[in-house]
């Protein structure tokens, strides 16, 4: 938008030219536009700025896609039922999280970049998913740690002061 303004302005501000009156040795001469044109790509040439906020917005989504894949590989192993080593998994989100949150408190201005805030909103849904699944295997750990500490508690248990209320399933 800003390379298309630019070049609005720079051709406005051109003299203009009657094609009519042109010398053959003009227009064979080399002539420097102002105005940006398009590469063999198809995209506008742009100057350094757009150049510096691209490598940004890659940066940026980089980090994203890294945090996300950690995220779904978690969620994947979690989901399939594999032993997983969650203090390798916590290290992981917690240093590309760090990541992410760094880039984004330096580049706050990209916020408003459509294409982060997609796989922002993507990560954000998988992020959800990964704490539902957590979630229902932390209330599983604790509902086997429940039913190991009874056992424990009636195996060492003469019932000499459980006795009465054992006995009503008090």
């Amino acid at each position: 938008m800003q390379a298309q303004d630019g070049a609005a302005t720079l051709v406005m501000e051109q003299p203009v030219v009657e094609t009519g009156a042109m010398t053959t040795a003009a227009a064979t001469t080399d002539v420097l536009l102002p105005v940006p044109l398009p590469n063999g790509g198809g995209e506008i040439v742009s100057d350094g700025a757009d150049a510096a906020r691209s490598d940004e917005v890659r940066g940026l989504l980089a980090a994203i896609r890294r945090l996300e894949s950690i995220v779904e590989e978690e969620t994947a192993a979690l989901s399939t039922g594999n032993k997983i080593d969650f203090d390798d998994f916590s290290a992981r989100k917690s240093r590309s999280m760090l990541e992410f949150v760094r880039l984004m408190r330096a580049r706050m201005h990209l916020g408003g970049e459509v294409e982060i805030t997609e796989e922002i909103q993507r990560l954000r849904e998988k992020l959800e998913r990964n704490r539902a699944i957590l979630e229902m295997h932390y209330d599983a750990v604790r509902e086997v740690a429940a039913i190991i500490v009874k056992a424990i508690r009636d195996a060492e248990s003469d019932g000499t002061y459980t006795g009465r209320a054992a006995q009503d399933g008090k």
